[in-house]
């Protein structure tokens, strides 16, 4: 059975806002990393727009932003979405029973599946779905936009916390 984690960057105001910064190399060298240790991901409609980006390359790459397509285009993609018709290589559209569908999924895999979408996560959380919350706060202040935490205020308890580059902190959060 796999465990179901959401994790997502943040400001220290709280918000995600990927347009708002973006990750030093070094963090981004460790989200390489990390999609490439994933069993699969689940995406809300809005967050899997961002990152269907990364589904064509881009003549203006880099060797890392390459490395991180690659890895990305090979994983198993889950996309809630009520409005949503198709998606791209490598997905499965969930348009309804979305606590089957993510059941299921845990029951089928093993290693960690990630969760990206605060409205997404919201819904696994109140249905208590999800297993750990990372939250890799950045030094910048955005004054608004989308919370980390859309909805439902989990209680949670601290297991971990840890460096990642030279300015991000990642809080790993289990629910208490």
């Amino acid at each position: 059975m796999s465990k179901l984690v959401y994790a997502l960057n943040q400001s220290l105001d709280g918000y995600v806002d990927h347009m708002a910064f973006a990750p030093d190399a070094e963090v981004f060298r460790h989200f390489i990393d990390d999609v490439r240790g994933l069993a699969a991901t689940v995406y809300g409609r809005r967050m899997y727009e961002t990152m269907r980006y990364w589904d064509e390359e881009h003549s203006d790459w880099d060797d890392a932003q390459r490395e991180y397509a690659a890895a990305w285009r090979g994983l198993p993609k889950w996309v809630v979405s009520r409005t949503l018709k198709s998606v791209g290589p490598n997905a499965t559209l969930v348009d309804n029973n979305v606590e089957t569908a993510i059941r299921t999924l845990k029951e089928r895999f093993d290693g960690e599946i990630e969760v990206a979408g605060p409205e997404l996560a919201a819904s696994l959380t109140a249905l208590r779905l999800i297993d750990e919350y990372r939250l890799y706060v950045h030094p910048v202040v955005i004054g608004g936009g989308k919370t980390f935490f859309a909805g439902s205020r989990p209680s949670l308890r601290l297991v971990a916390h840890d460096r990642i580059g030279e300015q991000v902190v990642r809080l790993t959060y289990v629910p208490a």
